[in-house]
C-alpha cells in the first residue's frame, strides 16, 4: 500500500533541461515522465507544479534591460511550454487522460486552475499538470507548489531538484564532509535559511504541517520510492 494516496510533485524546468540548463532535454523528459508515471501506477493521485527556469527566470531581466514584472510572465509561459512538452511524453507512454491546468487563462491550449476541478480530474485517475504559477509576477514557483498541494490536500510535496539530494549542514560542494539531513522540521529549514525552496515556502507548508520531501531528480525512482515509504532525500515535517 502506498504511504500517500495524493502527492504534488514539485517539478523544476532545470530537472527537464539536464545538463544543457536551458531548453528541453528528450531524455530527461522521457525520464520524467516514467517517473511520474511509476507513482501513478501504484495507485497514487499525482499533480505537478511545473517550473520554467530553463527557458526564463526573472531574476535575467536586468541583463535583458526589461523589467521584473514581465520577465516573471515570461517566466509564467515557460511553464506552460513544459506542462505541455511532459502532457505530450505522458500521453505518448500510454498515461491516458492528462490535464494541464494553467493560473494564467488560456482557453485554446489548457483549462484554468480551478481548485475543485483539480480535485474531481484526480479522483478520477487523471495525471493533472499544474502551470502558471499563481498567476502574478515576483512569486516563483516555490510557493505555489505548497500552495497548490494544500488546496488539493495532498499528503506530501515532492520536491525534485537538479544536482541536489537533499538538506545539508553545509555546502557539499565545497566540504566534503556535509552531513545530509534525513530529516528536518519547517522551523530548522527556516533558520538555517535553507536555499533550496524559498522561505516563504517552508512558512506555508509549516503553518499547515506539509511534509516536504526533498531529493535529487536523477535518483533512480525516487518519487516511486519516496510514495512506497523509503525516505529519499529530506524529509521536512513539523513536529
Amino acid at each position: 500500500m502506498a504511504r500517500y494516496s495524493r502527492v504534488v510533485v514539485k517539478l523544476s524546468g532545470e530537472a527537464l533541461a539536464g545538463t544543457a540548463g536551458s531548453g528541453v532535454d528528450p531524455e530527461c523528459l522521457a525520464r520524467m515522465a516514467d517517473e511520474i508515471l511509476a507513482v501513478h501506477r501504484l495507485g497514487v493521485q499525482v499533480g505537478v507544479v511545473v517550473g520554467g527556469g530553463n527557458y526564463f527566470r526573472g531574476r535575467m531581466a536586468e541583463g535583458w534591460g526589461i523589467g521584473r514584472a514581465e520577465a516573471d510572465n515570461i517566466g509564467m509561459l515557460g511553464t506552460v511550454m513544459n506542462a505541455l512538452m511532459l502532457r505530450g511524453a505522458l500521453t505518448g507512454r500510454g498515461a491516458g487522460d492528462v490535464r494541464v491546468m494553467t493560473a494564467v487563462p488560456m482557453q485554446s491550449l489548457a483549462e484554468p486552475f480551478i481548485r475543485l476541478r483539480a480535485e474531481r480530474h484526480l479522483e478520477r485517475g487523471l495525471i493533472v499538470l499544474l502551470a502558471g504559477g499563481i498567476g502574478q509576477p515576483y512569486v516563483t514557483t516555490d510557493y505555489p507548489s505548497v500552495q497548490r498541494a494544500l488546496e488539493l490536500e495532498a499528503g506530501a510535496l515532492l520536491v525534485a531538484k537538479r544536482g541536489v539530494d537533499g538538506v545539508y549542514d553545509r555546502d557539499p560542494n565545497l566540504d566534503p564532509a556535509a552531513r545530509r539531513f534525513s530529516t528536518m522540521t519547517h522551523a530548522q529549514a527556516v533558520e538555517a535559511r535553507v536555499k533550496i525552496m524559498d522561505e516563504s515556502a517552508f512558512v506555508l507548508a509549516s503553518e499547515h504541517k506539509l511534509p516536504m520531501h526533498i531529493f535529487d531528480v536523477s535518483a533512480p525512482e525516487g518519487m516511486r520510492r519516496i510514495c512506497e515509504g523509503e525516505d529519499v532525500g529530506t524529509l521536512v515535517t513539523s513536529p
